[in-house]
């Protein structure tokens, strides 16, 4: 069980459970995940850290169904996202039922992935709406809460190609609260970004995990991990070889190849 970090008292989450179990990845052959089992408690604070390669994003991504798995499972408050069981064997949905259930678990990428035609608004309003959630009126007024919240309001009408990234980053943040999803993930969401405007960003996820929320977050940023995560996962050839609350992990890591890799990344 892991330890807040949080100075300020977290609400009370109910749901956003995240359980992981026995789950394995190949690609053209090479094992990426290899057995993973995870838990992730509802309104917890997770990071993952780990080399480049490691399999990190390819675990985020298994959460909401972007990457399939070739055995195991994944289900948010024991519900399957891409899969229905059948018997003993899981099949796999059809797309239209992977989006309705996508929606539970919104995510944050690492180069924003926002509509270019679109503005900053209606790139927060198109969800809602084209999944009659809201009104369009609707969507709008919550669209420009979510912009205010994320330091934006007065960048509604801006195009992406108007802002910086880091206020694209925002945008994207934003256009995930939207749907009010019971898991964020955030694969590197500050990777894309010049050093200059990596702050802002993780101000704003900050500010997220004292909301109670679930949030998963791949990172390279160490300070990051240790001031906001309840609990720092670490990755390495595709399998979990440590984890526990940042005060441990990240200070007096157990593992060999965790202390390796800390050494080097840390000043």
């Amino acid at each position: 069980m892991s330890t807040a970090t949080s100075t300020s008292p977290t609400p009370t989450a109910t749901t956003g459970l995240v359980e992981i179990h026995n789950v394995h990845k190949n690609y053209n052959g090479i094992e990426v995940l290899r057995g993973v089992d995870l838990t992730i408690n509802p309104g917890e604070v997770v990071t993952i850290l780990g080399p480049s390669g490691s399999g990190k994003s390819t675990l985020l991504r298994t959460i909401n169904h972007l990457e399939s798995v070739d055995s195991g499972s994944v289900t948010v408050d024991g519900q399957l996202i891409g899969y229905e069981l059948r018997g003993d064997k899981l099949y796999e949905l059809r797309e239209k039922e992977v989006l309705k259930r996508r929606t539970q678990v919104g995510i944050v990428f690492q180069n924003f992935n926002l509509f270019p035609h679109l503005t900053a608004l209606e790139n927060i309003v198109e969800a809602p709406v084209a999944l009659k959630r809201l009104s369009k009126d609707d969507a709008r007024e919550l669209a420009l809460g979510l912009l205010d919240r994320v330091g934006l309001a007065d960048k509604a009408e801006h195009y992406p190609r108007q802002l910086s990234g880091g206020q694209q980053q925002r945008v994207a943040i934003a256009r995930a609260l939207a749907l009010k999803p019971k898991v964020i993930l955030f694969d590197e969401p500050t990777s894309a970004l010049d050093p200059e405007l990596v702050g802002e960003v993780l101000d704003v996820i900050r500010d997220l995990a004292t909301l109670g929320t679930t949030l998963v977050i791949v990172t390279h940023e160490i300070g990051f991990a240790r001031e906001v995560a309840d609990r720092v996962v670490f990755v390495d050839h595709g399998r979990i070889i440590e984890q526990g609350p940042p005060s441990e992990v990240l200070v007096r890591p157990q593992h060999p190849r965790v202390q390796e890799f800390l050494a080097k990344v840390i000043a």
